[in-house]
């Protein structure tokens, strides 16, 4: 049962996408919205209501220029 070792689940990615931006240094939060996470402390969950946007934008711009990197090195 399972995925080979060459597969990819959905849970997988963004397994492995929120640990990449989290070792290339992006703020949790802004990782957090983009996966479509929701906050678990119940508090900051009815207060906080930031989309993060500029900041997700600069995220996803940065990730595909990082995938097009390892596209590029892979040639």
């Amino acid at each position: 049962m399972g995925y080979a070792k060459e597969e990819m689940s959905g849970h997988g990615f963004r397994a492995m996408a929120s640990t990449l931006l989290h070792e290339q240094g992006w703020p949790s939060d802004v990782i957090e919205r983009q996966l479509a996470h929701t906050e678990r402390n119940s508090v900051k969950a009815a207060y906080n209501h930031a989309q993060h946007l500029p900041e997700r934008l600069r995220m996803m711009q940065d990730w595909a220029d990082y995938l097009d990197r390892l596209k590029n090195e892979k040639q």
